[in-house]
């Protein structure tokens, strides 16, 4: 009796360690899939919020700006919610609340008129890469169902523009820069480049058909240029080769 009440506690004790151990680490996996999970919208507010830092110099509409905040505020409610005891995400919550409440949706956006291309390239760049971020951003909250198939497609379309207004203002900069440098061929493949871009737009605006009338006139001065150069050059060569030719049919001096 005794052996099999032994026998009995064993087997107990060892299924007791079974359990025990089955839900110490099915606790560690939960806090590993928690942390996990803190880290990735710790990462999405990150993200949004440096591109809403670098959108507070573009040309773009307080909805898309709210999309972002919204974007924000999600991810810091997530946090909170797997980790309450983190008192510096509530403030952040309440701080990103009261952005979102000031933002104005009837406030007018500044027209891509008035845009100017910043001086330093890497600036330029930078700018460059907030735009497509911002597209991307944009469109993985139309896909989450966040954002209507109607603002999606109509704030997308801004941002297409200002990305296409960028890259060819970007291109016409460093074609100018060339020009002042006389490299006319670099030149004529910056704003051939340009125009490539402006001609593949399928619905071109105002701005399309100005910028494109203008390269074209650079590119007929920059050809003008070049042919120029080359009857100079010509024009050289030849009065080198008469000169050659005088000299070698000159009379013979006598000495």
């Amino acid at each position: 009796m005794m052996f099999t009440i032994i026998i009995i506690l064993i087997v107990t004790l060892i299924v007791a360690a079974i359990i025990i151990n089955a839900m110490q680490q099915h606790k560690e996996k939960v806090e590993a899939e928690k942390r996990t999970e803190i880290a990735k919208q710790r990462s999405i507010v990150d993200e949004t919020e440096n591109v809403l830092m670098a959108a507070g110099q573009m040309p773009i509409s307080q909805k898309v700006i709210s999309i972002l905040q919204t974007r924000v505020n999600n991810a810091l409610r997530v946090m909170y919610e797997l980790n309450p005891s983190q008192a510096d995400i509530k403030q952040r919550i309440k701080d990103a609340d009261d952005r979102l409440k000031s933002i104005s949706l009837d406030e007018p956006t500044n027209s891509q008129d008035s845009f100017v291309l910043p001086d330093n390239d890497k600036m330029i760049i930078q700018y460059i890469q907030a735009i497509k971020k911002l597209r991307v951003l944009l469109r993985s909250e139309h896909t989450k169902g966040k954002v209507d198939t109607q603002t999606f497609m109509r704030e997308d379309k801004t941002l297409e523009k200002l990305q296409l207004r960028v890259n060819v203002e970007t291109l016409v900069k460093r074609g100018a820069a060339a020009m002042n440098t006389n490299m006319l061929g670099s030149a004529r493949q910056y704003f051939e480049k340009a125009i490539a871009a402006l001609d593949a737009q399928t619905q071109p605006d105002d701005y399309v058909m100005q910028r494109k009338q203008q390269l074209q006139e650079q590119l007929q001065t920059i050809q003008d240029n070049l042919r120029n150069v080359n009857a100079q050059d010509r024009a050289k060569k030849q009065a080198e080769e008469r000169d050659e030719l005088d000299e070698l049919f000159a009379p013979k001096k006598k000495w």
